[in-house]
């Protein structure tokens, strides 16, 4: 007789069985990584038994919103899971538009339920090579954190200050200044197997590598992991600085499109499930 499933709110008490479900699947994320997005996030659990058999978030960001870590436990596929998950976790989130990145088992699902692809996320990663630390990069302090909040925003057109203040106080931020003005930021934090650059916010792919230089010379977990996009340019500069195309996924949205300003771009994500 199939198990009866039930859902309820996501939380601390059940990120053991999320960590468990994503292991299972390959994902690298640990149990500090599964927190940081539950802090930031709606999320959604599937019970069978007790036993955690299905995990869905979705993460406002002013009008965007991003779902993310969709997992279904293999034995429990198949069932229209994945679907119900996705769904109770948007209920909750009014926004006009929605991104997340797809892997390919779950684009099917995605397109039933309107996201369309809108680009190309490059999973880069590897032991990078000795960096010479560049000119004209700081470390970051608490007075530049509203000026970087807005940097982000008018580059992902995404309202991400919960997560830029969250950055702040546990992981590295650096910066590029022009004069008063921020003209770049990039983020060094513990991510998985070892540390994660991202985001990377800057004017051109010169400054945007300045950036990731400076905090691959001060990186001191030896496995470094970039998430880009085919958009920004920089696969091949990263393959060149020792880090291997590992993957990726596709980039998809619903509802109207946020026009970021153009002044900047983001070359690197914060991570796939929050763009």
């Amino acid at each position: 007789m199939p198990a009866t499933i039930t859902f309820d709110t996501l939380t601390d008490a059940h990120l053991d069985g999320a960590l468990r479900l994503s292991q299972a699947v390959s994902w690298p994320h640990r149990r500090e990584d599964w927190h940081l997005f539950l802090r930031l996030s709606r999320g959604v659990v599937a019970l069978a038994g007790g036993k955690v058999v299905g995990t869905a978030q979705a993460t406002p960001f002013g009008d965007v919103a991003m779902v993310n870590m969709i997992i279904v436990d293999a034995q429990m596929r198949s069932r229209g899971l994945g679907r119900q998950l996705m769904t109770r976790a948007m209920a909750g989130v009014d926004v006009p538009e929605w991104r997340l990145t797809a892997t390919v088992e779950g684009l099917p699902l995605y397109e039933k339920l309107g996201f369309v692809a809108t680009g190309s996320v490059l999973q880069h990663q590897g032991v990078p090579v000795r960096q010479a630390v560049p000119d004209g990069v700081d470390w970051a302090g608490d007075t530049d954190l509203a000026a970087i909040q807005v940097l982000d925003q008018q580059a992902t057109g995404a309202d991400r200050s919960s997560l830029i203040a969250r950055l702040m106080h546990e992981a590295r931020l650096v910066v590029i200044r022009k004069g008063p003005d921020l003209a770049g930021y990039a983020c060094l934090r513990r991510f998985g197997r070892g540390d994660l650059v991202g985001p990377v916010v800057a004017e051109d792919s010169a400054m945007a590598q300045r950036l990731i230089s400076f905090l691959m010379a001060r990186s001191t977990a030896g496995f470094l992991r970039v998430d880009t996009t085919e958009e920004a340019g920089l696969a091949p500069w990263l393959m060149g600085q020792g880090l291997a195309a590992a993957g990726g996924g596709v980039s998809m949205r619903r509802g109207a499109a946020t026009v970021p300003a153009t002044s900047v771009q983001c070359f690197a994500l914060a991570a796939q499930a929050l763009g």
